[in-house]
């Protein structure tokens, strides 16, 4: 799994030796007193499911280990992540920055926080200079980022933002979803926060939800502290899904990324399409920074383009897809395939979509591990028939 990831502790088997790490499905746990009572590594009794639990903790520090990171939490989604966050570093009156392109219910959920209880809410152009300026004029309670945004693909030089963090007294969070661990390790830029939604890539099977923070162990036991008081930790047989589908993450990441390659060029060089956005185009604005920063020289799973045509013969041209199916999430090993206006990108303001480039008729597509000659002919007939 990569030079710096490490194996499974090997404490967390069970008393018979397992290799695979059992699943504690029990919400309760033999309780004295707070001596005599087992505790985890990180020195709490275990006790209550909602406070810790043996199969949550064997996935947190797997996915520490792959962070390069302290310690881990997880969470039953990635907004449950997000939301706790939130509830840690927000009080009446905070301010905070994000992206006009992200995650859309990201922005929903900071939207409607600020409506609520008067925090204060920036969102700037996603590009370094623009934050790396945003957070020199203002200090701000919160700084909330995507490493390569949704849905655009515009990947951040967090090496730029990373050198100023030390200087500044706000907590910065980097959502990694989009790239993962393997191909971006945002621990090594001074990041001290990081998120992942490990629906998508960390898990990668299109069968279990969870969210992830990773980060430096004094910041993430008050998270845990908030994850128990609102009880949106993830389920153990989720864990157990999420621990077994990170075994294979680095061979998915580099087919993913090979795939997403190989159908980019292909649809760049078709007369049907209009545009095409990926970091791996040697003409994309992106391209240097994502071999610079990119921990293996592929880039990511997912592509966006437009056809030329109007919004009717865009929804025909998905309707036509056969192996691809039509479904707002990604990372998984089934390619999927979205229009972001109507999904991702929903509650993004009309007039940020207009500057951030992201048209009714923009398509997401995640792609899978199917054959990729099957996925072009899959995209080649669609295309014929518009």
């Amino acid at each position: 799994m990569g030079d710096k990831t490490k194996s499974i502790d090997n404490s967390y088997a069970d008393e018979y030796g397992s290799i695979i790490p059992p699943i504690y499905l029990g919400s309760v746990y033999r309780y004295i007193d707070e001596e005599l009572s087992k505790k985890s590594d990180r020195n709490i009794v275990i006790k209550y499911y909602r406070e810790e639990n043996p199969s949550l903790r064997v996935l947190e520090k797997v996915i520490a280990s792959l962070e390069e990171a302290e310690d881990a939490l997880v969470f039953s989604s990635g907004m449950a992540a997000i939301s706790t966050v939130g509830m840690n570093f927000l009080n009446k009156g905070s301010k905070v920055l994000l992206l006009k392109e992200m995650y859309g219910s990201t922005i929903q959920f900071f939207e409607n926080l600020s409506d609520k209880y008067g925090i204060t809410l920036k969102k700037v152009y996603p590009d370094h200079e623009n934050i790396i300026n945003e957070i020199e004029r203002n200090n701000y309670d919160l700084i909330l980022i995507e490493s390569i945004t949704n849905p655009t693909l515009k990947v951040l030089d967090i090496s730029e933002i990373g050198k100023i963090i030390r200087k500044i007294n706000s907590n910065i969070v980097i959502d990694n979803t989009f790239a993962s661990p393997i191909l971006l390790k945002p621990s090594k830029f001074s990041f001290n926060l990081i998120l992942n939604s490990t629906t998508k890539y960390i898990s990668g099977h299109n069968d279990s939800m969870g969210g992830s923070i990773s980060g430096k162990s004094s910041l993430i036991n008050d998270l845990w502290e908030w994850r128990r008081l609102l009880g949106n930790m993830q389920q153990p047989f989720e864990a157990y899904l999420t621990l077994r589908g990170i075994k294979t993450l680095p061979v998915r990441i580099k087919q993913q990324s090979e795939n997403a390659q190989a159908i980019s060029e292909f649809l760049q060089d078709n007369s049907k399409i209009l545009r095409v956005l990926y970091p791996g185009l040697k003409d994309n604005p992106y391209n240097s920074i994502a071999k610079r920063l990119f921990e293996k020289p592929y880039f990511g799973g997912v592509l966006s383009f437009e056809i030329k045509g109007n919004m009717n013969e865009t929804k025909d041209f998905i309707k036509n897809l056969k192996l691809i199916k039509p479904s707002p999430s990604l990372g998984g090993t089934e390619s999927l395939i979205t229009l972001p206006s109507i999904t991702a990108s929903r509650y993004i303001s009309d007039n940020d979509k207009k500057e951030l480039g992201i048209s009714e008729k923009l398509i997401r597509l995640s792609v899978g591990l199917e054959d990729v000659d099957d996925l072009i002919n899959d995209l080649s007939q669609a295309l014929s028939k518009i």
